[in-house]
């Protein structure tokens, strides 16, 4: 297949352009500059000159290919909202590149935020109301699979880990760093889905030649990583105390990513296992961590 990416040289994206380059597909990856042109050259894919905000590019993208996987996002949460206008945006201007044919469109959402408190699975869906959330990629994607385009959604934990990782856990040991102290809220029982990178990249090309049109995949390795462990790793190895902040001093503690640090959203691959076969074989969350190499800087 040809396969248009965006996001193509990002954590996700280039583990993915991998997976399909190694599977045999042909990669058209979004280039927003010279140096993402090059690095998509050097990985063996074709560019396509563009960005999210230059809605014509994305049509010609996906209008030449047999199926698009969209996992580009503007990670500014400083100017959040506008971001996720943009992400709905672009996923509609995919959806009116493939409208009337069969193509396949991925576009990547979050579990985080779906049933707090208790393990999340594919048949849940984020309740508007009780949860408002600006980013709509899910909701979007949604709508146009009722519009007849091939739409269907895979949902990402908060820790998408392995080498080149700039999420959430790097950021929580750099905090850990600055403060001197490896934090957890509370006892830090609240749990963390996450998943491996490659592990991820391989669901996203199962769903691509597999998938069905308006459907829900998770890729979870972990089902949920107690926060206290990832605070103990962390501190075990910075040599630094562990301890439970209280809901006040969270925020002055974690910064932005307080909310995260605080959520309790477990979640399941059961079905999506069942349904494509897909099976995580890389290191979780933890063993990742205790491999050493989130600490080399």
């Amino acid at each position: 297949m040809d396969v248009f990416v965006t996001g193509a040289t990002g954590f996700v994206g280039s583990a993915i352009v991998q997976e399909l380059i190694g599977a045999g597909h042909k990669v058209l990856g979004l280039a927003r500059s010279d140096k993402c042109a090059a690095a998509l050259a050097a990985a063996g894919a074709e560019v396509q000159r563009g960005s999210l905000e230059d809605l014509d590019s994305l049509k010609n993208g996906a209008a030449g290919a047999d199926g698009v996987i969209h996992t580009a996002f503007i990670h500014d949460f400083s100017n959040y909202g506008p971001a996720c206008q943009m992400d709905k945006r672009a996923i509609e201007a995919l959806g009116v590149a493939l409208t009337g044919t069969r193509r396949p469109l991925i576009v990547t959402s979050g579990t985080a935020l779906l049933t707090p408190g208790r393990v999340a699975t594919e048949e849940d869906v984020r309740d508007a109301h009780a949860n408002p959330f600006p980013r709509v990629s899910e909701e979007t994607a949604m709508a146009l699979a009722e519009r007849g385009v091939n739409a269907s959604v895979v949902r990402l934990p908060p820790s998408v880990h392995g080498d080149g990782d700039h999420g959430f856990v790097p950021r929580l040991i750099a905090i850990a760093r600055e403060k001197g102290v490896s934090a957890c809220i509370g006892d830090g029982a609240n749990r963390w889905p996450a998943v491996h990178r490659l592990d991820a990249a391989h669901l996203y090309r199962l769903v691509l030649e597999n998938g069905d049109t308006g459907a829900r995949y998770h890729a979870i390795g972990d089902e949920g990583v107690a926060f206290r462990d990832i605070a103990g790793v962390i501190g075990r190895k910075l040599n630094l105390p562990v301890a439970g902040k209280s809901g006040e001093d969270a925020s002055s503690h974690f910064g932005w990513i307080a909310p995260f640090a605080a959520i309790d959203c477990p979640a399941s691959a059961v079905q999506t296992q069942k349904q494509l076969g897909w099976r995580p074989t890389q290191p979780g969350l933890i063993a990742d961590l205790e491999n050493g190499r989130y600490f080399k800087n």
